[in-house]
């Protein structure tokens, strides 16, 4: 049974992460010849002050 875990920052809608766990699945259904309803999809969403880049929180960078 694949496990795959994404981390993401916060802010995407449920229907963008719905498409993601799908598209995933399926690539990883076709990849690795195992059935979709053995794939597993954990997605852990982060606020941009836990995610650093450069040693610089991500809510601390300009767009």
């Amino acid at each position: 049974m694949p496990l795959i875990q994404i981390n993401i920052v916060e802010g995407r809608s449920d229907e963008m992460k719905r498409q993601l766990m799908k598209n995933v699945t399926e690539v990883v259904s076709e990849t690795l010849g195992s059935p979709k309803e053995a794939i597993r999809i954990l997605i852990n969403e982060m606020p941009k002050n836990h995610w650093g880049i450069g040693g610089v929180p991500m809510s601390d960078l300009k767009k």
